[in-house]
């Protein structure tokens, strides 16, 4: 877990696990309540469970538990709050996402939007497992789960991620 006073949401990593989402930044109820995908419009911990990541829905309040699942947490504005268009222009630290999945190493890297992928890989992407990968981390482009990006939204994404995860599981 990040040490640094500003943070608004500490990551949520460590080495050996299988999954790690990444968002762009904590929404405005998330940071109010130092949760991520606190909001009750987001998507996040229906999908967690409906695609067999976690064995029960969980609340926003119960994320530092997501280790014992093999799952963790970061986002690429560590120190901002807000919808992706209130961000200023150098809220992401690229560099540092980088660096910390290197050094944790999780099997598969999740980005939560197409908007955290790009700003990430440098490159358009689409949903779904990317060819390119961070150190020995695969990489893998999920639809929003915020209520605000409902139009692009598709459960059968996330279901595809939990089979990859269960199979690297088995492998």
């Amino acid at each position: 877990m990040a040490a640094d006073a500003d943070v608004i949401l500490p990551d949520v990593l460590e080495p050996g696990l299988n999954l790690v989402f990444c968002g762009t930044a904590a929404g405005k109820r998330s940071a109010a309540e130092r949760a991520y995908y606190a909001h009750p419009g987001n998507l996040f911990w229906r999908a967690l469970h409906e695609a067999k990541l976690t064995p029960r829905r969980l609340a926003p309040s119960e994320f530092p538990l997501l280790p014992g699942f093999g799952i963790g947490l970061t986002d690429l504005a560590k120190h901002h709050s807000g919808n992706d268009d209130q961000l200023p222009p150098d809220a992401f630290e690229v560099p540092s996402l980088h660096a910390k999945i290197v050094a944790y190493a999780p099997r598969v890297l999740a980005f939560t939007s197409k908007h955290a992928a790009r700003a990430a890989l440098g490159h358009p992407v689409d949903y779904g497992l990317q060819a390119g990968r961070i150190g020995a981390t695969r990489l893998f482009v999920l639809p929003s789960p915020s209520g605000q990006a409902r139009g692009h939204w598709k459960i059968e994404h996330w279901l595809a991620l939990g089979r990859l995860v269960e199979a690297m599981r088995h492998a």
